[in-house]
């Protein structure tokens, strides 16, 4: 009897292990947790290159995104006071990501990038100052309190915003 008992409990043990698997692996996907600028300034640079040159970053206006997996996508600020009126245009902030991302639906393969928002448009260059796409950007007015740059929730579970001010565009983790 007491080795029936024992399989029993062996078996229901082994059992509830499988059990719980996928449970922790769905846990471990949906925990993507949103940086504010006190984490994201642990590991953004001082300063950034775009367009041959060097740019300081501002970092307490920065924010980022660390995937479950610990890959991360971060954004800045910068000082472009250094360069012509052209590229201070489109060229606010630099976005550094350690994996691909879907921005209002365009892909964009990981890596360094200048943005910036230019009124309804969302403007994406690689660091030679090279257009790579322009996004459709919302300016939403409910916002409660703007500021200069901040990642938010968005409408999808796996959906953020990126803002500047009140100006947002969509992103999530591409493929």
């Amino acid at each position: 009897m007491d080795m029936i008992r024992y399989g029993l409990r062996r078996y229901c043990l082994v059992l509830s292990l499988l059990l719980a698997l996928p449970c922790a692996v769905l846990a471990q996907q949906a925990s993507t947790s949103i940086l504010h600028a006190p984490q994201a300034t642990k590991l953004l640079p001082d300063s950034v290159f775009f367009a041959g040159k060097s740019a300081s970053t501002q970092l307490r206006n920065s924010a980022g995104l660390r995937f479950a997996d610990g890959q991360y996508t971060l954004a800045v600020l910068v000082d472009t006071s250094g360069y012509s009126t052209g590229v201070q245009e489109k060229y606010q902030g630099y976005l550094l990501s350690e994996v691909p991302l879907e921005i209002e639906g365009h892909a964009l393969p990981a890596g360094a990038y200048g943005v910036g928002f230019v009124g309804s448009s969302f403007h994406v260059m690689d660091i030679g100052s090279h257009d790579l796409f322009l996004a459709a950007a919302r300016h939403d007015e409910q916002m409660r309190r703007p500021v200069p740059l901040q990642i938010l929730p968005g409408a999808a579970a796996s959906e953020y915003r990126l803002c500047f001010g009140r100006n947002c565009v969509s992103l999530r983790r591409g493929r």
